[in-house]
C-alpha cells in the first residue's frame, strides 16, 4: 500500500441496475417473481429488491450472492428474508458494507433469489451480475495486453504516460524476477488522494494507493501534475498484484520483507528518505533482523521507513548476487505453500538467519537488533 498525507472525503452515488427475469417456476401454480433489481450505493451498500406473488401465501424468500474474485473455493452467501407471509410481497435486503468492508470499483457480484409458497412451489430467478462502479466520475479506459487503465482527469497523453510506466514496470519485474501477469488487471486512476478516499470504507487518511489483489484491481490517486510520484506508485502497486498472482495458493503468503522489498526494488533507485534511514541504522548497528521483517511492519513511522528500506536492500542483494532465475524459483516455491525458511533453504541453501548474515556482510555490518 502507498501512503500519502490527505484529507478524507466520502461521496456516495447511487446506480440502479437491471431487472431479473424468472428462470423457472417449479410446479403448476400461480407462483411467480414479478421483478428483481439491485441498487448500488457506492461504496457504502447494495440494496437487493424483489417482488413476487402466488395463489397461496409466500412463506420463504432467500437471496443468494457470490462475490467474484480469485479463490480456491466459490463461496455463496445465503440471506433469509424476514417478512410476513402473504400472497403478494415486495421485500428488500441491504448489504451494509460499512459493517463488512467495501468492494473496489471494477468488482462484481452475482446474485439470484429463491421463493417458496405454502404449497411447496418454488421459483428461482436467473443469475444476475452487478458491476460495482464509482459513478461519481465519467471514466475513460485504455487497454494494453492484460492491463486496462481507467481514468477521468487528464488528457489521452496523461493516460498514455501512465500506461507506459505500467508496461515498463511489468517488463522490469519480468527481467528481475521472471514474474508476469497471469490474469487481467484493472487500474483506476483517481485525480487525487481525496477522490480515492471517497471510494473506500473508513480509509486511512494517508492512503494514496491500494491493491485489491484478489480482485485484480488497483486504485491510486494521481493528478496530471503528479506524474513523478504516480509513476513510483503504479510500479509499487502493480508489483504487489503480479507477485500475488504468481504465488497465489491456499496455504500461505510471502514474508513481508520479500513482498514489500520486491515492490520497493521495482520502483528503482531508493528514495533519499529510505536511503538515509538505512545508512543511519548501519552506522548505529541498529538494523532490524530479516526474521523480524517477516512479520507486518511497525506502525511507528521511523521504524516503518527503516523496514521498507531494509526490505529493498535485502531483495536487491538476492537479485544482484543470485540472479533472476533463483528469485523466480523462490516465488514458485512459495506458490507451493512452503514456509519462509523452507523456501529459502530449498532455493538458496540458507534460512532467514543465514540470509541475515550474508546480507549484513554485504553491507559490512555485523550486529543484529
Amino acid at each position: 500500500m502507498i501512503k500519502r498525507s490527505v484529507f478524507s472525503a466520502l461521496v456516495i452515488v447511487s446506480l440502479l441496475v437491471g431487472v431479473v427475469i424468472p428462470l423457472r417456476v417449479q410446479a403448476s401454480s400461480g407462483l411467480s417473481v414479478l421483478g428483481s433489481s439491485a441498487e448500488v450505493n457506492f461504496p457504502a451498500s447494495i440494496t437487493f429488491n424483489i417482488s413476487a406473488q402466488s395463489d397461496r401465501d409466500i412463506t420463504d424468500i432467500r437471496l443468494h450472492y457470490r462475490v467474484e474474485h480469485m479463490a480456491f473455493a466459490r463461496v455463496t452467501s445465503e440471506v433469509y428474508i424476514s417478512f410476513t407471509p402473504a400472497r403478494s410481497v415486495t421485500e428488500k435486503w441491504v448489504w451494509d458494507m460499512r459493517k463488512t468492508g467495501g468492494l473496489p470499483p471494477g468488482s462484481s457480484v452475482d446474485y439470484w433469489w429463491t421463493v417458496k409458497d405454502a404449497g411447496a412451489n418454488m421459483a428461482q430467478t436467473d443469475v444476475a451480475r452487478i458491476n460495482i462502479e464509482d459513478g461519481r466520475y465519467k471514466w475513460r479506459s485504455l487497454t494494453s495486453g492484460l492491463l486496462t487503465l481507467n481514468w477521468y482527469s487528464g488528457d489521452d497523453a496523461f493516460a498514455g504516460k501512465l500506461m507506459s510506466v505500467a508496461q515498463q514496470a511489468l517488463d522490469g519485474l519480468l527481467k528481475d524476477t521472471g514474474a508476469a501477469l497471469k490474469e487481467p488487471v484493472q487500474m483506476y486512476i483517481y485525480a487525487s488522494s481525496q477522490d480515492l478516499l471517497g471510494s473506500m470504507i473508513y480509509p486511512q487518511e494517508w492512503t494514496g494507493g491500494v491493491t485489491f489483489a484478489e480482485y485484480g484491481i488497483i486504485a491510486i490517486g494521481i493528478g496530471p501534475g503528479d506524474l513523478e510520484w504516480g509513476s513510483r506508485a503504479i510500479t509499487h502497486e502493480l508489483t504487489h498484484l503480479v507477485i500475488h498472482q504468481v504465488i497465489f495458493n491456499p496455504y500461505g503468503g510471502l514474508p513481508t520483507w520479500l513482498d514489500e522489498g520486491l515492490a520497493m526494488h521495482a520502483e528503482g533507485a531508493m528514495e533519499v528518505t529510505f536511503a538515509a534511514a538505512l545508512s543511519q541504522a548501519e552506522k548505529s548497528h541498529s538494523l532490524i533482523s530479516v526474521r523480524s521483517l517477516a512479520s507486518p511492519f511497525s506502525a511507528y513511522s521511523n521504524e516503518a521507513v527503516l523496514a521498507y528500506a531494509e526490505s529493498d536492500s535485502i531483495v536487491t542483494f538476492l537479485i544482484d548476487k543470485y540472479g533472476q532465475g533463483e528469485m523466480f524459483d523462490l516465488l514458485s516455491t512459495f506458490a507451493q505453500g512452503s514456509s519462509y525458511d523452507e523456501a529459502l533453504l530449498k532455493v538458496y541453501g540458507f534460512d532467514m538467519d543465514g540470509l541475515d548474515g550474508l546480507w549484513r556482510t554485504s553491507l559490512k555490518v555485523g550486529s543484529v537488533s
